[in-house]
């Protein structure tokens, strides 16, 4: 069974304007080009595309159903700022599904995919050499394909909807709270997941899953902290 690549979710509104402007959006806010707290403004928006507002809001108001953009009364849209706590509960979920996720695969998962699987880690491997930020941010993108990829192939389009919001959503949190400059997302962990797959050991992979999702949270710098003395911050 082929792998997809990422898509959008299945309930973005059809009209091709309106998904357009959410894919854009989208891929812009999980490549953290678009960083947290940006103002997504409807006419600016509009005017980049060419479209009209009602055009715009629908685009927004679905990437508000999937979590990446909070839109408040009069003050408009704006890039999603997950709070410590949501950032974990994020990551509690994943480790709720994904091991499952992991053994529905795998009954589905034959030469093929594990070829495709492959060249996935290939292409994040080599990204994981590049340097720079256009780089990173292709890195980033190609680690949430791999845990994407594993859900494509359950054959559940409910599951990988799921997934595709919180791959997105894990992004989102790390592009505020990460604090590696490497991907904390490991290839060679992701390459650990993939053997035992391959050679038909789905528990020791279910449980390399979650400690990989540790990992990712663990490099999270998930502290709460209070507003800061203008004056103190900037030693005056």
């Amino acid at each position: 069974m082929p792998l997809t690549t990422h898509s959008a979710p299945a309930d973005v509104p059809t009209d091709t304007s309106t998904r357009q402007i959410h894919d854009k959006l989208r891929d812009a806010i999980v490549e953290r080009r678009l960083a947290p707290g940006t103002k997504l403004s409807e006419s600016d928006v509009g005017e980049l595309f060419n479209v009209s507002r009602t055009l715009v809001r629908a685009a927004l108001q679905a990437l508000a159903y999937e979590g990446l953009v909070t839109v408040e009364k009069n003050r408009g849209a704006f890039v999603a700022h997950p709070s410590p706590d949501e950032a974990r509960q994020i990551f509690a979920t994943r480790r709720l599904i994904e091991p499952g996720l992991l053994h529905a695969a795998a009954a589905r998962i034959g030469p093929v995919e594990i070829k495709e699987l492959r060249r996935l880690l290939a292409t994040e491997q080599h990204l994981t050499a590049q340097r720079g930020r256009s780089a990173r941010r292709a890195e980033i993108k190609a680690s949430g394909d791999f845990h994407l990829a594993l859900a494509d192939l359950t054959g559940n389009t409910i599951l990988r909807r799921f997934m595709d919001e919180l791959v997105a959503r894990s992004s989102l949190v790390i592009a505020l709270y990460g604090q590696s400059t490497v991907s904390s997302c490991g290839h060679s962990e992701h390459d650990d997941i993939l053997t035992a797959i391959e050679t038909g050991d789905i528990e020791t992979a279910a449980a390399l899953m979650i400690h990989h999702i540790d990992h990712i949270e663990a490099d999270l710098d998930l502290r709460e902290r209070k507003p800061t003395d203008l004056r103190a911050a900037l030693d005056l």
